[in-house]
């Protein structure tokens, strides 16, 4: 990406901006992106301006099942809340910076916070189906970076530290939701991400395992990277879908992830509501 290129990319960014102003005016306080089957909680949001991706201008598309690709502004817990419901994918042809432009198009609409979840797989055996992981930590083994190229100066800096992706604080409160709302099957992991779209080999589960990985993805992680870059305070929730035991390794089918997603997504939907509630914004 040159000079020039990136005064583009911050055009593109500005244009998504003004249409999406121009449609909901309340800036949005926290972003919020949902992932595989969990696109039920846009239905909670309070009188929502709901826009479709394809119309906002530089917009990216959803094309993998379960991501309807809506954009709901609205209200929830109290909160002024900007929803996707439904995110890009790299495996989806797009590009890093096409997969980062809406989290960059939540910052300068005034988010302060984001709320990222998705679909994983497990490679720890003491994290089953059904879970829900606060993400403490990350391994980005997808071979690219949405921050590769001159930086964006408007939107962070050129180094930013990665010492803290996850904001502990965040994550104290959204423990602290979970025990309030009685919630079972919450816990802690570091989450490694691939481009997928195929799922992994048992060598390769094996190979997270010893790198110290609990969860895997095949997102997430360049929208984290772009959050932190600007400034963004960050949490992701993580529902496991299935298990990837490299020495019992078994058919897994996206059906079956899907149903596991949308089981899952009353618990799931409690905590964030409650947690919303309770953002320090």
């Amino acid at each position: 990406m040159s000079q020039n290129s990136a005064a583009v990319l911050m055009k593109q960014i500005d244009e998504a901006v003004s249409f999406i102003r121009q449609k909901h005016s309340d800036p949005p306080q926290v972003g919020i992106i949902l992932g595989t089957g969990m696109g039920e909680l846009a239905s909670a949001m309070e009188s929502p301006s709901v826009i479709d991706y394809g119309d906002i201008p530089n917009f990216p598309v959803s094309t993998v099942e379960s991501h309807s690709g809506k954009l709901f502004m609205g209200r929830l817990g109290g909160k002024s809340c900007m929803m996707m419901q439904g995110r890009f994918h790299y495996y989806e042809g797009y590009s890093m910076q096409q997969i980062a432009l809406p989290i960059r198009v939540m910052k300068k609409l005034g988010a302060k916070i984001l709320v990222v979840m998705n679909a994983v797989g497990s490679v720890n055996p003491d994290i089953a189906p059904g879970s829900l992981v606060l993400v403490t930590d990350h391994i980005n083994l997808m071979g690219d970076n949405p921050l590769i190229g001159p930086n964006l100066d408007e939107m962070g800096p050129r180094f930013p530290d990665m010492s803290q992706p996850y904001d502990r604080e965040l994550i104290k409160l959204a423990s602290n939701c979970a025990a309030a709302e009685d919630l079972t099957g919450v816990t802690h992991g570091v989450m490694v991400a691939v481009t997928g779209p195929n799922l992994e080999t048992a060598a390769e589960y094996r190979f997270f395992q010893r790198a110290g990985a609990d969860i895997v993805t095949m997102s997430t992680v360049p929208e984290v990277l772009t959050a932190v870059h600007c400034g963004l305070r960050t949490l992701c929730i993580s529902t496991v879908t299935d298990q990837c035991n490299p020495d019992d390794l078994k058919l897994c089918k996206l059906e079956e992830i899907i149903a596991v997603a949308n089981a899952t997504q009353p618990k799931l939907n409690k905590l964030v509501t409650a947690l919303v509630q309770r953002l320090p914004v």
